[in-house]
């Protein structure tokens, strides 16, 4: 990779993690908060005001896309982290549930994420693609994880407002890294994601029911859905284990330190012997295993307990968030790869939906186990879907 293309990968793998780090600062810690709120005593509602976000994120992905190919991708990133930050300032002020579920709608109407990738695909060569798509899908998760410790310490001193604000002055922050540290795109070197002659529906259609990219759409939509669906219920487990929530951060930060030293090995294999099909079921599979222990586990696990099953959890996490979005970019054909990642931001945003939703309704009917139980169910589900993909071919230089 050349220098610039190394500046534009590391420089939007920032605005990627200082946009995700602004919404996963409020995952460890809104369920605890959320009965302060006038009507946050149902846990649907809760789960409602988490995973919102993904809905409207997912509806507008694609009008922002064709908004970058008319008007350029860095002013449509502007707008959109702009919108981003106004949800976080409005959820801020929030003193009721409703007021919480606008705030997180107008966070995610801020749907920048396709476009954020296409903007990468612009600047570098098609070889090196994979290995920025790479770059951002480590941010992911690496920000998932710092949000993971640094929030129940924030939440301590600053409140749930407060954690909101920062959401929004971190949005306003990546505007200035875009600003000043993402190269502008020259003219005429925009990609194109259709090949010339292809109706960009026809193109999106057909990427849409690609049997192989359909198993990695599936397993981002699982992986975050039941990502959400463990945060409604996770939190109050480490407070019920005795450890409040002001000190999850003690429960969190080993936890997260071991689970990157275990994902550096997966991740090297994966790319260097070219098993990323092996890793990817492995981890799958490592999902399922925990999700079943945490359902049979329930609230009682105690703290060593939750300690180990969330380390598998984020283990399988963090390898998967970073792999799957490289996998994309290497099976989709050159042609309609933009068509493809839009597609697949679509699938990760509404599991972020449907997690929130579906484990809120499931959590406050059946419990954490009801919520766990499901969560292992689609587990299982995607582990046989992910079972029949292709070898994929080796990177090229």
């Amino acid at each position: 990779m050349t220098v610039a293309e190394i500046r534009a990968g590391a420089s939007l793998a920032g605005v990627f993690g200082l946009r995700m780090l602004g919404l996963f600062f409020i995952l460890p810690v809104f369920a605890v908060h959320a009965p302060q709120l006038a009507g946050g005593d149902s846990l649907t509602l809760v789960g409602m005001a988490l995973g919102i976000y993904g809905l409207t994120q997912g509806v507008l992905q694609i009008p922002f896309g064709i908004a970058s190919d008319r008007w350029g991708r860095k002013p449509v990133i502007y707008a959109g982290l702009v919108i981003f930050a106004a949800g976080s300032f409005l959820a801020a002020a929030a003193g009721d549930i409703w007021t919480a579920i606008a705030g997180r709608a107008l966070q995610g109407a801020g749907a920048i994420s396709s476009v954020v990738m296409a903007l990468a695909a612009d600047l570098t060569r098609e070889q090196h693609r994979t290995k920025v798509m790479a770059m951002i899908g480590s941010t992911i998760g690496f920000t998932f994880a710092l949000s993971l410790v640094a929030a129940p310490v924030l939440y301590r001193s600053i409140g749930m407002g407060g954690l909101f604000v920062i959401t929004g002055l971190l949005a306003l922050a990546a505007i200035l890294v875009v600003k000043a540290l993402v190269p502008d795109v020259s003219k005429g070197a925009r990609a194109a994601p259709l090949a010339a002659g292809k109706p960009a529906a026809a193109a999106g259609g057909r990427i849409f029911l690609e049997r192989e990219l359909l198993r990695l759409n599936t397993g981002i939509f699982v992986l975050h859905f039941v990502l959400y669906a463990m945060f409604l219920v996770v939190p109050a487990m480490i407070v019920h284990a005795g450890l409040g929530i002001e000190e999850h951060w003690k429960l969190y930060l080993p936890v997260v330190l071991a689970s990157f030293v275990l994902m550096v090995p997966p991740i090297l294999y994966a790319d260097r012997r070219n098993k990323a099909k092996p890793v990817m079921i492995g981890c799958v599979a490592l999902l399922v295993a925990v999700l079943a222990a945490f359902a049979a586990a329930g609230a009682d696990a105690g703290l060593l307990g939750l300690a180990g099953l969330l380390l598998g959890s984020f283990a399988a996490f963090n390898v998967l968030e970073a792999l799957l979005p490289s996998l994309v970019s290497r099976i989709a054909p050159a042609h309609a790869r933009g068509a493809a990642i839009g597609v697949y931001n679509t699938a990760q945003t509404l599991g972020l939906f449907f997690g929130g939703l579906g484990g809120g309704w499931i959590g406050g009917r059946f419990g954490a186990g009801g919520v766990f139980g499901a969560s292992a169910g689609l587990a299982l589900a995607w582990l046989a879907v992910a079972a029949g993909m292709r070898a994929v071919n080796p990177r090229r230089a």
